[in-house]
């Protein structure tokens, strides 16, 4: 109710999963998928079956896990003619199983939780081969309708989040910024640049790879959002 999601995605979208199955997006869209990368945007893999990950990841085993990112990345192949160099996962939640598999597929990096920094995630104690690139800002679902944050201010709430010389990375939503909101994410854009900002793409935010350090990937509710999320160890609760 606070964020109007019927309005936002539509009763499809938000019945999907549970009432009934998905669409293969890749096989019915396949061709944005190769539009965007033929304009230069990375490629990564979000999901196979987004509710699956989302509601069962906890339950969800290694095979299972594998399939699911075995068959995203076939579909990106096929659609695309090249792999996906990244990705990132459904709601923000991960296991160490998950991360584990994850590794042994050639993603360059992952962004599957929230955070400030870029890092190695560390499993059974020792820090695996891909860098984590969390997410540091919150979503427009999580702030809209909360403390005094609506369309109007959205776009300056945010600008006001982000800090020069540190990490900045927002999650956006086709349902959201790339539909019902394209007016407010095409103004957020301009402002950015006329700031001095510049959106750039994930991968061009890793550094070399000995400044990269490692951190714990715990859960944590998120204000805003519901459930469990991954993050990055030493984040403040709610952030």
């Amino acid at each position: 109710m606070r964020t109007k999601a019927t309005k936002l995605y539509g009763w499809d979208i938000l019945l999907r999963g549970t009432f009934w199955r998905g669409p293969l997006i890749g096989h019915r869209l396949g061709r944005l998928f190769k539009a965007a990368a033929s304009e230069g945007h990375e490629l990564g893999l979000h999901a196979w079956d987004h509710y699956r990950w989302q509601t069962h990841i906890e339950s969800m085993g290694e095979e299972e896990i594998r399939r699911h990112l075995v068959q995203g990345c076939e579909v990106i192949q096929a659609c695309t003619g090249t792999s996906p160099v990244c990705s990132a996962a459904p709601a923000w939640r991960v296991t160490d199983q998950a991360l584990l598999e994850k590794a042994k597929l050639p993603f360059r990096y992952n962004s599957d939780c929230r955070g400030s920094s870029i890092f190695y995630p560390m499993v059974k104690g020792k820090p695996l081969s891909q860098p984590q690139i969390p997410t540091t800002l919150p979503t427009y679902d999580e702030v809209a309708g909360r403390d005094g944050v609506d369309q109007e201010n959205y776009n300056e709430y945010l600008l006001s989040l982000m800090k020069p010389g540190s990490l900045n990375v927002l999650t956006i939503h086709a349902e959201a910024e790339g539909m019902a909101y394209l007016g407010l994410f095409r103004n957020f854009l301009q402002e950015l640049e006329t700031r001095g900002g510049q959106a750039v793409r994930l991968g061009e935010l890793l550094p070399f790879a000995g400044q990269i350090t490692g951190a714990a990937i715990k859960r944590q509710r998120v204000a805003g959002r519901e459930g469990w999320l991954s993050v990055q160890e030493g984040e403040r609760e709610g952030r």
